[in-house]
């Protein structure tokens, strides 16, 4: 049986083969990382988008070469089905696990089970850092966006489940994700109210309502500030 790699695009670029790290050029890698997150792509389009400047024949010649100059063992790392390229089935993936992670927080609307805090969530690197192609850019985005739903939900969940010292964890991370994401914010005021912490709540609000009005000349929503009138207080005033 093919023993396990290991792919990881969470941070900078690191793949490891029997145990051991796997120096690949700038095209193997970008080849690698194209596939390894669409899980399966035409050679049409992978050469396309990797070499988007020359002609079609010169792109797909590039392709055959970053091809050739990846690493053999028992099982390609890559594998040809008909005109598509897909990932081997050995290889582990860091972005597909916090991708399976995040989107069964957001669609069972609270932790896995356990109630841990998932680690995969908690990690604050970027997919690929440094890289500005736009594929990558485009799916940095969309992995920042499902990372800070489920985070948003993760905080909301545990605080109904009476655990508000996780919850405040999980909604910082947002918060620090996104300074100016008010549902971040919102969670955060919430676990603070949920351990009485009123003095708390109102700081973090009238914080929250400086940053928003200091970037954006904007005041926080209705909704928001309903949280505290709720509770007797008045708006803080920034």
């Amino acid at each position: 049986m093919s023993s396990p790699s290991e792919l990881r695009l969470l941070g900078h670029f690191r793949l490891e083969c029997d145990a051991g790290p796997v120096e690949l050029c700038h095209n193997g890698q970008r080849l690698l990382a194209f596939v390894a997150l669409r899980g399966g792509v035409s050679r049409t389009v992978l050469a396309g988008t990797l070499w988007p400047e020359v002609t079609e024949d010169h792109a797909r010649g590039s392709l055959r070469t970053a091809l050739w100059k990846l690493p053999r063992g028992d099982q390609p790392l890559i594998r040809c089905c008909g005109d598509a390229l897909v990932t081997a089935e050995t290889l582990h993936v860091d972005v597909h696990a916090l991708t399976e992670t995040a989107r069964t927080v957001v669609q069972g609307g609270g932790p896995p089970l356990g109630g841990r805090l998932p680690p995969g969530l908690l990690g604050r690197e970027d997919l690929l850092p440094g890289w500005d192609e736009e594929w990558v850019l485009l799916e940095r985005e969309r992995l920042r966006q499902l990372r800070l739903h489920a985070l948003d939900t993760l905080a909301e969940a545990l605080v109904h489940e009476g655990r508000p010292a996780l919850a405040l964890e999980a909604a910082w991370e947002s918060v620090c994700a996104e300074p100016l994401r008010e549902s971040a914010h919102r969670a955060a005021v919430a676990a603070h109210l949920a351990e009485g912490n009123l003095i708390e709540a109102v700081r973090h609000y009238r914080s929250f309502r400086r940053l928003l009005w200091d970037e954006l000349r904007v005041e926080p929503s209705p909704r928001f500030t309903r949280m505290l009138v709720g509770r007797g207080c008045f708006p803080p005033g920034r």
